[in-house]
């Protein structure tokens, strides 16, 4: 890879770092084809959304990402945010693109802690009467 530009995208526990560089069309995920590590039904085509909105076409750009934490729906939308904000890098005027298609905002959703006296976040102990 000789020029490439490098997003971070963030989701639950998920951070991804994304590279995007001029190439053949090659989209590897932690070493793996993306298609191999994201088999799920679904999460391919929501990551590739960001290269649909930007009108960009798939097969003439190498994309690289390396992705730690979190579960399947963390580690793929955090790879979409990576790939959007190294395409935003890559070609400043596809922002409003980008923006109306809410790639460029951070899902603040986050698992919420356990409260003392709770079983979890929220539920409490079965109350008994005796």
């Amino acid at each position: 890879m000789a020029q490439y530009y490098e997003g971070v995208g963030r989701r639950k526990e998920s951070t991804a770092r994304v590279r995007v560089a001029s190439g053949t069309g090659t989209f590897t995920v932690n070493t793996k084809g993306a298609e191999e590590y994201f088999p799920r039904v679904g999460d391919m085509e929501d990551i590739l959304l960001t290269l649909q909105a930007a009108e960009e076409d798939r097969s003439r750009l190498d994309i690289t990402a390396i992705v730690n934490g979190g579960g399947v729906t963390g580690q793929a939308d955090s790879v979409k945010m990576g790939l959007a904000r190294a395409l935003l890098l890559m070609k400043p005027d596809v922002r409003p693109a980008l923006r109306k298609a809410g790639l460029l905002t951070r899902d603040a959703r986050v698992k919420e802690r356990k409260k003392p006296g709770l079983k979890r976040a929220r539920k409490a102990p079965t109350y008994t009467k005796r």
